[in-house]
C-alpha cells in the first residue's frame, strides 16, 4: 500500500525509490461531494504499476482513505447519479479471464460486474438512468455474440495474421486491422447492445464519444479513408433507440474534428475544429461550440492558451484546460456567448472534475511538482492529502527568457543545490518533443530532478512551435525545421552560460521524439556539447516518414526526398552522421511505431561502422529497450534507462568511470 506521507529528498538520489513514489493520475467527483481518486504504485518486482482508486476529502482536512484492494489494479472512476462508482478493472469474477470489465461499487457494500466483454470495456459516458456508454472491441467480422468464441479459436490455433486493405496498419504501440473498435450502450440491469455494427477496423480506432443525459444520443468521432493514405475524421450523432448514425460535422480536405462532448441539457456540443497540416501550415485547433438546434456555431477565443482538455459543469458552463506561456491556465466559457474568464493560470490542470454542487477538481502539476488533487475556486486552488505528495527539490526552479529575431523564447532553468563560482556546476540542455508540446509541468519519465540531484542544471527551453504560445508560436519553425528550433535553444543556453556558477565546458544535450531528432541533427552540425543522448528519436528522415504509424501526417506535409529535396538534404540527421564527433548515447523501444527502431538500428550502423579507431574506443552506446514502445513505462526500464543516461553524462562530463559493458544496474 503506498504511503501517505511526503517522498523524501533521497528519493532523487535513489531512481528505484524514485520509480515506486506513488502516482495520482486520474479524478472523479461524485453527486454526494465525494471525490475519488486513482493512484498507481509500482508492484514488488517492479515489473508494473498497479491502480487503485482511494476517496479523498473534499475539504483537504483528512488524509485519504483506500477503497479497492486486487492484484489486477482499478482505474478511471466515474460517478453514476445514484452515486455508485464504476471503475474498469480485469479483476476475475467466478473464474471468468475475459477482458476488462466495468464493475459498480456502491458507497456501502462490496463491488459487482455490471457488464463484461471478451474485447474488454472502458466508459465512456453515463445517463441519467444509469445506462453506460462504452468502448470494446471485436476481431475482424466477428459480432459480440460470437466475438469470445472467435477468439478463443485463434488464441488455441495461434493465428497471427492481419489482412489489410489501406492505411493506417498500426498505431503507436499496436497492430490494427485485426480488431473492429465499437461503441456499446450497457442498460441498467447489465443488458449489452452494440451501436455501431457496422464499424469497420478503422471507423472508431482512438475515438472519443459522449452519452447524452437523457441516454438518446451518442456523439463520437468517425474516422474513414479517402485516397493517398489518408484519413479524416468527422462527428456524428447516433440515436441510442433505433442506431441510426448521421454525419453532424462533415470533414474535408481542409478540416477535421476531435473531442465531442453533449452539454448536460443537450442542446450543445462543444468540439474541436483542427485545420490540416500542410508544408507551410501546421494543424491549427479551434474550440467551437454548436447549438444542436442548427444555429451557426460559436467560437471560443482562447487566446494564446493551445487547449488540453474540457468538460461541462452541472450548471452548463464550459470548462476548458490547456498550455499557456509554458505554464497552464483553466479557463470557463459561456457557450452562448463564447466569452472566458480564467479560474486559474498557475500551473498544468488535468483530470478536470466538476461535481453537482458546483465545485471543481482537478490535478494540477508544475516542473517542481507531480500532478495533486486540488479544489479549485475562482484565482486559488486547495491541495487535498493523497499519496505521493513530493517535498524537498533537490535545487531550485527559476524563469528565464531570451529575444531571438525578435521573438521572446522561454524556459525553465533548475539549478542545483551547492553550485558556485569555485564549484560551477555542468549543464544540459534538453529539448522537448511533440514538436507541439511545451516544458511546462511535471515528468515522471523525463524528471529533471534527478539531473540536478547529481549536480547539473538543467535547462528545458520552449522554442519554435511550442504550445502555449498561440497559433503563431506553433507555426514558426514549421515545417519541422531543426535548424530555427536549436538558434533558438542555444540562445537560451549561452544566456544562462554566462552565470559563474554553471561550466560552459562541461555540456550535454538530450531530447525524446521531435527532440531526439533535434539532437541527432545538432550532432552533426556542432561539437561543442560533451555528450548527446537521443531516445526514440529520427535519423533517416524519408525511411522514417514512411514507416511511422502517423506516415499520412509525414508525406502530407513532408512529400517524397524529389518534391522537397532541400529540405530532407538540409534536416534529415543521417546526412550528418559523418561530422558526428560527440559520443552518443542511443536509446529506443522496439514497440515504438511511432518512430520505429528501425531509425536506431540505423543511426547506430552509420555511427558504429564510421568509427575509424579500435572498437573498444569507441564512445558511442546503445541502450535498446526490446519490451517498451516510444516511452519507457516499465519501471524497471526506466530504473535502468535513467541509471544509464545519468552514467554516460557523468563520465563523458564529469570524469565518471566508462559504463561497462555489462550494465550494474
Amino acid at each position: 500500500m503506498p504511503s501517505s506521507t511526503p517522498a523524501p529528498f533521497s528519493a532523487f538520489t535513489d531512481i528505484d525509490a524514485f520509480t515506486r513514489i506513488p502516482r495520482v493520475t486520474a479524478l472523479a467527483a461524485g453527486p454526494d461531494g465525494r471525490v475519488v481518486a486513482s493512484i498507481d504504485e509500482v508492484d514488488e518486482h517492479g515489473s508494473k504499476r498497479v491502480s487503485a482508486l482511494w476517496a479523498l476529502d473534499p475539504e483537504g482536512l483528512r488524509p485519504a482513505r483506500r477503497l479497492t484492494f486486487s492484484q489486477d489494479g482499478e482505474s478511471t472512476p466515474w460517478f453514476t447519479p445514484d452515486g455508485s462508482l464504476l471503475f474498469t478493472s480485469r479483476r476475475p469474477d467466478d473464474g471468468d479471464d475475459e477482458g476488462a470489465a466495468v464493475w459498480r461499487l456502491p458507497e456501502h457494500g462490496e463491488a459487482t460486474v455490471v457488464a463484461r466483454l471478451p474485447g474488454g470495456l472502458s466508459v465512456s459516458g453515463v445517463a441519467k438512468d444509469s445506462s453506460i456508454l462504452a468502448r470494446t472491441s471485436v476481431l475482424a467480422g466477428a459480432t459480440l455474440d460470437d466475438d469470445g468464441e472467435r477468439r478463443r479459436a485463434r488464441k488455441d490455433a495461434k493465428r497471427s495474421t492481419i489482412w489489410h486493405t489501406g492505411m493506417p496498419i498500426r498505431r503507436w504501440d499496436h497492430e490494427l486491422g485485426d480488431v473492429s473498435p465499437r461503441l456499446v450502450l450497457v442498460s441498467p440491469d447489465g443488458g449489452i447492445s452494440d451501436l455501431t455494427e457496422d464499424a469497420d477496423t478503422l471507423a472508431l480506432v482512438g475515438a472519443s464519444a459522449d452519452l447524452s443525459s437523457d441516454g438518446r444520443t451518442v456523439a463520437a468521432t468517425w474516422t474513414e479513408r479517402v485516397g493517398g493514405g489518408q484519413t479524416r475524421t468527422s462527428v456524428v450523432l447516433i440515436d441510442t433507440d433505433s442506431r441510426e448514425r448521421t454525419t453532424m460535422l462533415a470533414a474535408d480536405d481542409d478540416q477535421e474534428y476531435g473531442s465531442p462532448l453533449l452539454s448536460p441539457d443537450g442542446a450543445h456540443l462543444a468540439v474541436t475544429r483542427t485545420t490540416i497540416s500542410t508544408p507551410s501550415d501546421t494543424g491549427y485547433g479551434f474550440l467551437e461550440i454548436h447549438p444542436l438546434s442548427g444555429e451557426e456555431p460559436v467560437g471560443v477565443d482562447l487566446g494564446d492558451l493551445t487547449v488540453n482538455e474540457y468538460v461541462w459543469s452541472p450548471d452548463g458552463t464550459l470548462v476548458v484546460s490547456g498550455d499557456l506561456h509554458s505554464s497552464g491556465a483553466v479557463l470557463a466559457v459561456d457557450p452562448r456567448t463564447g466569452e472566458a474568464r480564467t479560474l486559474a493560470d498557475a500551473g498544468v490542470f488535468t483530470s478536470l472534475a466538476p461535481a453537482p454542487d458546483g465545485s471543481l477538481h482537478a490535478l494540477r502539476s508544475d516542473i517542481g511538482t507531480p500532478p495533486r488533487p486540488v479544489r479549485l475556486t475562482p484565482g486559488e486552488w486547495t491541495e487535498l492529502p493523497a499519496p505521493g505528495r513530493v517535498d524537498g527539490l533537490p535545487g531550485s526552479l527559476e524563469r528565464v527568457w531570451t529575444d531571438v529575431d525578435g521573438v521572446r523564447v522561454g524556459g525553465w532553468l533548475c539549478l542545483p543545490d551547492g553550485a558556485s563560482e569555485a564549484d560551477p556546476a555542468p549543464v544540459m540542455l534538453w529539448i522537448h518533443g511533440g514538436p507541439h508540446s511545451s516544458f511546462n509541468t511535471w515528468s515522471w519519465r523525463w524528471c529533471p530532478w534527478l539531473a540536478v540531484a547529481r549536480g547539473y542544471a538543467v535547462l528545458m527551453p520552449d522554442p519554435a512551435m511550442s504550445t502555449g504560445y498561440g497559433h503563431t508560436g506553433l507555426n514558426r519553425g514549421w515545417p519541422r525545421l531543426p535548424d530555427v528550433v536549436y538558434r533558438e535553444c542555444e540562445a537560451l543556453l549561452d544566456l544562462v552560460l554566462e552565470r559563474p556558477v554553471l561550466d560552459g565546458a562541461r555540456t550535454a544535450l538530450l531530447g525524446a521524439s521531435f527532440g531526439g531528432f533535434m539532437v541527432s541533427w545538432i550532432a552533426g552540425h556542432t561539437d561543442r556539447f560533451s555528450a548527446v543522448v537521443t531516445h526514440a528519436g529520427s535519423w533517416a528522415m524519408g525511411q522514417q516518414h514512411r514507416t511511422t504509424d502517423a506516415a499520412a501526417k509525414k508525406m502530407r506535409v513532408h512529400g517524397h526526398e524529389d518534391e522537397q529535396p532541400e529540405w530532407y538534404r538540409d534536416h534529415s540527421p543521417h546526412h550528418g552522421a559523418s561530422r558526428v564527433v560527440t559520443p552518443v548515447l542511443i536509446t529506443h523501444g522496439n514497440r515504438d511505431y511511432r518512430v520505429p527502431i528501425s531509425e536506431a538500428l540505423r543511426m547506430w550502423w552509420d555511427l558504429v561502422s564510421a568509427w575509424e579507431g579500435s572498437p573498444e574506443t569507441m564512445p558511442h552506446r546503445f541502450l535498446q529497450l526490446t519490451g517498451e514502445n516510444h516511452w519507457v513505462l516499465t519501471p524497471s526500464n526506466s530504473r535502468v534507462w535513467n541509471e544509464t543516461v545519468l552514467a554516460f553524462c557523468d563520465q563523458h562530463l564529469g570524469g565518471g568511470d566508462p559504463i561497462p559493458e555489462t550494465l550494474p544496474w
